[in-house]
């Protein structure tokens, strides 16, 4: 079997367990999330999608950061339940996404061959703002998820790896379940705080 396949199929395992476990706000979501993305970085690095290789060295870190946010010990009442995204980080979020989205571009466009720079630096840069969101447990983060997933498809539909475009377009469906989910959760603690 050729190795693209068998990273797909490796990867598509690990990711709809990672998804699984994210739904449920379950702690080993950052576990799996730690171990997926060494397949996903050799398969997206031997599919020319550099900036999404690269990525995966974040997921490794940030895997390990949500863990330790996930287990801290709670220090307040509302500390790690899930929770909206104050409208006053908004303009944070955003800015710290353009910044990241440019400065991605530019390193892919000088410093490598990569053909698709532009999705490639879109889909990373809302990558690690949606990451950090889900180590907040910000019901917003599916939405960013969103958005990702669907840029995700495109782009590895056009470099040749399907069942991974698959995969995001389930992600993309679970992304709205998710979001719906989580905002039930968000309001039900509200109602009884």
């Amino acid at each position: 079997m050729e190795l693209k396949l068998i990273l797909q199929i490796i990867g598509t395992l690990l990711g709809l367990l990672y998804l699984w476990l994210e739904y449920r706000a379950n702690i080993w979501v950052w576990i799996v999330g730690a171990i997926m993305p060494l397949v996903h970085g050799i398969l997206y690095l031997t599919s020319g999608i550099y900036a999404d290789a690269a990525m995966q060295l974040y997921y490794v870190a940030a895997g390990i950061y949500g863990l330790v946010v996930w287990r801290r010990a709670p220090k307040k009442k509302d500390d790690g339940v899930i929770k909206h995204t104050p409208r006053s980080w908004y303009a944070s979020l955003v800015a710290v996404y353009v910044v990241l989205h440019i400065a991605i571009y530019i390193f892919l466009s000088e410093c490598t061959d990569s053909r698709v720079p532009v999705f490639d630096s879109m889909s990373t840069a809302l990558s690690i703002v949606a990451m950090w969101m889900l180590s907040r447990k910000l019901v917003e983060q599916w939405l960013v998820w969103l958005v990702v997933d669907m840029i995700s498809v495109c782009l590895y539909i056009y470099k040749g790896i399907p069942i991974t475009a698959a995969l995001y377009t389930l992600y993309c469906i679970l992304a709205l379940v998710g979001y719906l989910r989580w905002r039930r959760v968000a309001r039900e603690l509200v109602v009884r705080a």
